[in-house]
Order: C-alpha cells, then sequence, then structure tokens
C-alpha cells in the first residue's frame, strides 16, 4: 500500500505539531512548578523536613491588693514524641515502659493526644521530674523521636490557704474541647479547672509559640530548628483581685487543721473581697501535671469535704442571724414599734398550739422590746413578731432580700441558696401534701430556720445591706464595678436601732460580749444553726461589720460543728480585729 507524497508531508506537520504542543505543555507545566507555584511547593517541602513543636505560653500572675503573688510559674519540663503512626506510637511506649515509671493510664493518654492531633507530637507527660528528664537524655538513642522541653508550670506559694478561691489547673478534658468556650483549644493543653484560674482562663491564658525541629524520613529527630521570633509564645496579662493575702494568711491559720467551715470578708463600699476561705481547703500544686489518683481517692473520701467550697457552696441554716431579716419586713410594715414589748413575755419558751417552743436561754429573757430581742436573740419574741408578720410577707421579703438567689460572686459553681417559693401555699403543698403543714412554718422561718438555708457568701451580702442603709452589692474578687441593689427602705431611726441592737450583741448585753474590739464597735449577730447530721453538733454563726458607724468591711463566719454563735464571733473578732490591726477585748461567753 503506498501513500500519496501530500499525505505523508501532511502526517509530518501533524506529528510535529503534536511534538511542539506537547513540548510547549510541558514547558507550562515546567513554569508553574519551578516559578509560579515554587512558594508553595517550597512550603511543603519545608513541612515535611521540619516539625512544629508547640510551645505552651505561661499563664498571667494572679496578685493581690497589695502585689503580693497570688500564682505564679515556674520552670518545668514536658516530654513529647515525633511518631509517623499510632502503631509506631504504641511500640515506642512499650519499650519507654521499660525504662521510666510509665503507667496504662498515661499510655492511653498519650494515645488519645495523638489521635486528637496528627502531625503534632504526641505530650507523653505534661509535667515530667528533673529524675525522670535524665533519664530519657541519657537513653537518647534509644527513643531518637523524643522531645524534651522547658514548660511553665503553675504554683500556688501559699497551697491551701488560698485554694477556696484561686482553684487549680490541669489538662484539657474531652469535654471541655468539645464546648464553644474552648475552641482553639488542643489535647495537652492546661486550662483553670476551677477557682479563679477557671473564672478567668481566658484572660489568663497565654499565646502558644512554636518550635521546629528538623526530621528524617522516619520522623526522627535530626536537629533543633530554633524559634522563630515571632511564634515565641506569649505570658498571659497579670490578673489582679481585691484579695489582701495578709489577712488570707491569718483566717486560714485561724482556722488551723481543727476548725471547719468558711469565712468572708468584704468591704461593704465596693463589694471587694478581702478574703475567702474554706476549711479544710486542699493543695492545689499536687493537681499541677495531673493529680495523683492517690491523693484525688484521698480528697473524695473526706468526709470534711475538702474539694467542697464551703463559703459559696455550702448552705446552712442561717438561725439567728435571719433575724434581722425578720425584723425588717416587720418595720417595714408598721407592724412593730421600737419600744413595744410581745404579749407574752419569755420564760424559756412559747407556746403555740399544743407544741412548747423553746427559746435557747432556758430560763428566759423576760418582756424586751425589738433592740433587746435582737441584742439577747430572744427566740420567744421573734417567734410572735413572725406570727404578726404572717409567713407570706416573710417569705415575700425575704426574696426580695435576695435570700433565694446566688451573689454573682466571680467564680464558679455558686450555688443557690435555698429559700421558699411564691405563693406560699403552692411551695408548702409540693413540699409536705395538702394540709401536711401548718403555721409552725411560720415560728421555724422566724428565726431562721425550717425551709432556710444560706451559703456564707450570700449572708455577707445581706449584711453589706445593713451596712449600707439598705442597699446590698455584689461581691467581687477581682475589680469591676460596683453592682449593688436596694433590698429594704426603712427610716433612718429604724435603721439605727438595728445598728444599735446589732452593736449590743457585741457587748456584755448580748450574745457576743466575748466578740468586743478595742476601740471600734462591731455591730453584728450570731447564729446557732441546726445541723441534720448531728443534733447534738450545731453549726455556728457570726455576720456584722465594723467600725459600726462607717463600716469598713464586714465579715462572714460559719463553723460547722461550732456548738454556739459565741464560738464563731470570737473568730470573726480575731479576723475583724487582725484586719483593723486592733487588741480583741475579753469577756465572758455569749450564748445563741
Amino acid at each position: 500500500m503506498s501513500f500519496h507524497p501530500n499525505d505523508v508531508a501532511r502526517r509530518g506537520r501533524v506529528a510535529a505539531l503534536t511534538l511542539l504542543m506537547g513540548f510547549g505543555l510541558l514547558l507550562g507545566r515546567f513554569f508553574v512548578v519551578q516559578v509560579v507555584q515554587f512558594s508553595e511547593f517550597s512550603r511543603r517541602s519545608e513541612r515535611n523536613r521540619l516539625s512544629e513543636v508547640p510551645l505552651p505560653a505561661p499563664r498571667g500572675i494572679v496578685y493581690d491588693r497589695n502585689g503580693q503573688i497570688i500564682a505564679e510559674n515556674v520552670p518545668g519540663y514536658s516530654v513529647s514524641m515525633l511518631v509517623p503512626s499510632e502503631d509506631s506510637l504504641r511500640a515506642t511506649l512499650r519499650r519507654l515502659a521499660e525504662t521510666v515509671p510509665l503507667t496504662r493510664q498515661d499510655e492511653e493518654r498519650a494515645i488519645r493526644r495523638y489521635r486528637a492531633a496528627r502531625g503534632r507530637p504526641a505530650v507523653i507527660f505534661t509535667d515530667a521530674p528533673f529524675e525522670l528528664v535524665s533519664i530519657l537524655e541519657e537513653h537518647r538513642a534509644r527513643f531518637p523521636g523524643f522531645i524534651v522541653q522547658a514548660s511553665p508550670k503553675r504554683w500556688y506559694p501559699d497551697s491551701t490557704a488560698i485554694s477556696a478561691f484561686i482553684g487549680y489547673t490541669g489538662e484539657i478534658g474531652e469535654a471541655q474541647l468539645e464546648s464553644p468556650r474552648y475552641e482553639g483549644y488542643r489535647p495537652g493543653d492546661v486550662i483553670g479547672r476551677a477557682g479563679l484560674e477557671s473564672q478567668y482562663e481566658a484572660q489568663l491564658r497565654g499565646r502558644e509559640g512554636s518550635r521546629f525541629v528538623e526530621v528524617d524520613a522516619l520522623g526522627r529527630v535530626v536537629r533543633d530548628a530554633g524559634v522563630r521570633a515571632e511564634l515565641a509564645p506569649i505570658a498571659g496579662p497579670p490578673l489582679r483581685t481585691n484579695i489582701d493575702m495578709e489577712l488570707q494568711r491569718f483566717i486560714a491559720n485561724a482556722f488551723g487543721d481543727s476548725l471547719l467551715g468558711a469565712a468572708v470578708v468584704m468591704d461593704p463600699r465596693t463589694g471587694a473581697v478581702l478574703a475567702l476561705h474554706s476549711a479544710p481547703g486542699y493543695d492545689p500544686n499536687r493537681f499541677t501535671g495531673g493529680i495523683p489518683p492517690s491523693y484525688y481517692a484521698a480528697l473524695n473520701t473526706d468526709p470534711r469535704r475538702p474539694l467542697y467550697n464551703k463559703a459559696i457552696q455550702g448552705a446552712y441554716d442561717p438561725g439567728s442571724t435571719w433575724k434581722l431579716a425578720t425584723a425588717i419586713v416587720a418595720l417595714e410594715n408598721n407592724m412593730v414599734r421600737p419600744d413595744e414589748r410581745m404579749a407574752v413575755s419569755c420564760n424559756g419558751g412559747y407556746t403555740f398550739g399544743t407544741r412548747r417552743w423553746r427559746c435557747w436561754k432556758k430560763d428566759g429573757h423576760g418582756p424586751v422590746n425589738l433592740r433587746e430581742a435582737i441584742a439577747g436573740s430572744c427566740d420567744t419574741y421573734f417567734y410572735q413578731l413572725g406570727l404578726r408578720v404572717g409567713l407570706s410577707r416573710l417569705v415575700a421579703g425575704g426574696r426580695r432580700m435576695l435570700f433565694a438567689e446566688r451573689t454573682g460572686i466571680d467564680l464558679p459553681y455558686e450555688q443557690a441558696s435555698i429559700f421558699p417559693s411564691m405563693p406560699v401555699e403552692e411551695y408548702y403543698n409540693r413540699r409536705f401534701g395538702p394540709r401536711g403543714w401548718t403555721n409552725a412554718v411560720t415560728l421555724n422561718l422566724s428565726i431562721g430556720q425550717g425551709e432556710n438555708a444560706q451559703t456564707v457568701i450570700n449572708m455577707a451580702r445581706f449584711y453589706t445591706a445593713l451596712a449600707n442603709n439598705g442597699l446590698s452589692v455584689r461581691p467581687s474578687i477581682v475589680d469591676r464595678p460596683a453592682d449593688t441593689t436596694r433590698l429594704f427602705t426603712l427610716s433612718p431611726a429604724d435603721m439605727q436601732l438595728l445598728v444599735d441592737a446589732m452593736a449590743d450583741v457585741v457587748s456584755t448585753r448580748g450574745t457576743a460580749g466575748s466578740a468586743a474590739i478595742a476601740n471600734a464597735t462591731f455591730a453584728g449577730k450570731t447564729g446557732t444553726a441546726q445541723n441534720a447530721q448531728d443534733p447534738n453538733r450545731d453549726h455556728a454563726w457570726f455576720v456584722g461589720f465594723v467600725p459600726a458607724d462607717e463600716p469598713r468591711i464586714v465579715v462572714s463566719v460559719l463553723i460547722e460543728f461550732g456548738l454556739s454563735g459565741g464560738n464563731a464571733a470570737r473568730l470573726a473578732s480575731k479576723i475583724a480585729a487582725a484586719y483593723l490591726k486592733l487588741p480583741v477585748r475579753t469577756a465572758d461567753e455569749g450564748g445563741n
């Protein structure tokens, strides 16, 4: 078969054109790859050669109001490992367990971190002791993918004395990683888990930096590529609090290892929390880098409840400290005259229906007016006053004075106090069933018992209103604008009557004569709260303010199993005197 010369020439031209076009395409692709996409491929090559190691940022330092350090950072070590696969990680962890202490829990945690952040080094230890680091360095040839680096860790110089408000830090959990609050966080990151550390996490957290290491094809570290200035970690900003550490330490020492309960000290003018303590405390330093299981188990099984913040979470019958609320409701509704004495004088109790309701003073107070009843904490007087006011008014007034609310203190996990709701008939019907209750609930409520349980912080908030002519102020550990709420409105004469009565409490005429302070008038109220756990060991309350004429601080103290309010008053007096730098008088012990 033969071809025409023209066909051969045409086919030659087509072939030449095809080759030319192919060459042009190759040349164009070469230009794109070598010129246009050069930067991108360079970056890919760099990423294949260099591996990023995150550098944790130091958390912001926490200070007290005078510049003393509450929480700081000290040098620590973290250990991570570059691996090409999960199987490689598991194999290395098995070898590692032959050299250093490595629990099954440690292995599982490292694997979870790797799965959640593939391509990043798997974190093995977030807070490795120097001894462990030394062992790893000795065996580095066996573990070429290991990266040991300095990592700041949290340290609390005052330890248990501050645990109630500072909280602690720990590794972020799986639940937190799913929360919008922690968007951008990764496994192995350290977060605040309680207290101020949690409340102000966004502020205290710094900005993570990056370190680059050169790796070979097997992921083994060849050399350190250094820290780029623009990727150096940035420490979190400092956090300044209202806490007075000198006062905080005094309170912690005053409670010691024997007393259980809580104390709060506030500035009634601003709401600044000067001290907040819950006893017993715990050591937040033990939580850094992962809490030892034995220590955590001991905390959870301790019947004294060290992990329970009794200042903001514990709800206790307020006892006689609540009698001021009963008096306020009566005065607001013009249902009692200051000089008026009740129909039944106190002879040690009050008979209502078929039951005898006792007064704490067995031989009675005799005929007393409102001021005398507050000073002597006469239950018989307040039984009758409560019946006169009526249950609905008592509950409505208590709710208006925020006894059913949280204070809004800037700490997580604050619990609301327990108090009846409105309408009262529906509340008590739900609680006891229709016709399952009587007006006896009024007698209980009038003296701070029954369906009434308050936190130590909420009682402090209420007494700021007694110190401020009816205006309460929201407690705040970190400075923020004062938030005031009017709880009640009394005439100047009635307001002065209550202040004078509370001043009488802390005198030889009252139940806290042993709590008097030299050169300053302490105004407050004792309380003895029933204890459901042990009816023979009542809880002890005292809440008050000093100086009475120009209050600088409110002190709220609850001693579990403290027996009588006089015991709490003496502790409160020591706290107030320490802050004011005044001596405490000695006098006879008071009562309820």
